[in-house]
């Protein structure tokens, strides 16, 4: 019961938080509008960047245009979500350890990942993630992929967890930041690796294929599970072991935060 009403009282904050922090982004709509546009045609350009390899080549290491087209749409989706939601630890990596501004988030009676996260959003993030649907959904289309409940719920649960795999990430080189003030480019480094998993790992070689697998599992957050609608991999050695690496990852990702938290000594010191 403790539980449920805490939660309730989360979700109140957060609602709170996004709703103040979007109208302050509303108050200049052509700003607003322009970025996310911009945002959006950037990612199709992506696409249009596909489209043009297999111009010229009919398949990459044996996968199709749609199916890479499905995997680039697939790696998109929770990226997006990530974007929106935890935005704010690119901040965090830069400037409010340094500047002493983690102070607050000590001294309200709330968890400071929870205030973290919800200071602010970032809308260009929903670009991302419809840009990622509309992919899936075209490619699903041309491949003829049977949609059912089983495999709706599986995709769904398969995001979430893809989520937050990102958000494990990020807090766990976001955190650098307690020891190096500024994290922000070990964090800028890490994070770029995501770009490699919009395409097949098949087509890297074995030491590449192994850190996005096991070290950095951006692998996770699309190829992988994606290969199971794909039909070219069972549920267990994809989405099952995607919610095993992710639940593994915020665990460690989340203790060494907490332990940042513990050496935190404010900027004075």
């Amino acid at each position: 019961m403790d539980m449920l009403k805490s939660c309730k009282r989360y979700m109140n904050l957060y609602k709170i938080f996004l709703v103040q922090y979007m109208k302050t982004q509303m108050q200049s709509k052509v700003d607003f509008t322009v970025g996310f546009f911009s945002f959006f045609l950037n990612q199709m350009l992506g696409i249009v960047f596909l489209y043009l390899i297999f111009e010229q080549i009919p398949d990459l290491n044996g996968w199709s245009f749609y199916q890479l087209v499905f995997i680039y749409g697939y790696a998109q989706i929770p990226r997006g979500i990530d974007h929106f939601f935890t935005n704010n630890l690119w901040i965090f990596t830069r400037k409010t350890v340094k500047e002493g501004l983690f102070d607050r988030y000590l001294l309200r009676p709330v968890n400071p990942l929870f205030q973290i996260l919800i200071e602010q959003c970032c809308p260009d993030g929903i670009g991302e993630f419809l840009v990622g649907m509309v992919l899936v959904i075209y490619a699903t289309a041309h491949l003829g992929i049977a949609i059912t409940i089983g495999s709706v719920i599986w995709f769904t649960i398969s995001i979430i967890f893809g989520a937050l795999i990102y958000l494990s990430l990020k807090l766990l080189l976001a955190t650098n930041a307690f020891f190096f003030m500024d994290a922000y480019q070990i964090l800028y480094l890490g994070y770029n690796l995501s770009d490699f998993v919009k395409y097949p790992l098949g087509i890297y070689n074995k030491p590449i294929r192994f850190t996005l697998s096991y070290i950095i599992p951006f692998g996770f957050t699309a190829f992988i599970p994606a290969s199971f609608f794909l039909g070219t991999s069972t549920l267990y050695s994809t989405i099952i072991l995607e919610i095993i690496v992710a639940v593994i990852f915020f665990g460690i990702a989340y203790r060494y935060f907490c332990y940042g938290c513990n050496k935190y000594e404010s900027a004075g010191n």
